[in-house]
């Protein structure tokens, strides 16, 4: 029986993954930049220009969205640290998306190499 981990594993040899030292080139020449963290990480902090669809709700989202339909799109992929991007890549690539890349590392990766990321403003009561 496989474990979690054994499916990330797997997910990620068959994924391409750029490195956070090249993710902000890759993001620049992608089409989608596609977070698939859940909807309150995603509302705590996220790459700028990065729609959000949650892993759980991939397949579903991208058959219904005329805007993600084509499989000839150019895909950035990011999760937290990157298993639920390569498991998302991997399901992608079955779907017929033939340009999917993931960031190694993530969403944590990301904010370590001081990239610019766009949080939440609180509310100003001046």
């Amino acid at each position: 029986m496989k474990t979690a981990h054994d499916l990330v594993t797997e997910a990620k040899a068959a994924t391409h993954e750029i490195s956070v030292h090249d993710a902000a080139q890759a993001i620049r020449e992608a089409d989608v930049l596609l977070d698939v963290r859940e909807a309150d990480e995603f509302a705590a902090g996220h790459l700028p220009g990065a729609i959000h669809t949650s892993r759980g709700l991939l397949e579903f989202k991208l058959s219904a969205s005329p805007d993600l339909s084509n499989r000839e799109l150019r895909v950035v992929l990011y999760c937290k640290t990157s298993g639920r991007a390569a498991l998302a890549a991997q399901v992608m690539h079955e779907m017929g998306y033939r340009h999917v890349s993931s960031i190694a590392g993530g969403y944590d990766a990301w904010v370590a190499a001081g990239q610019a990321v766009v949080k939440p403003q609180p509310p100003s009561f001046d």
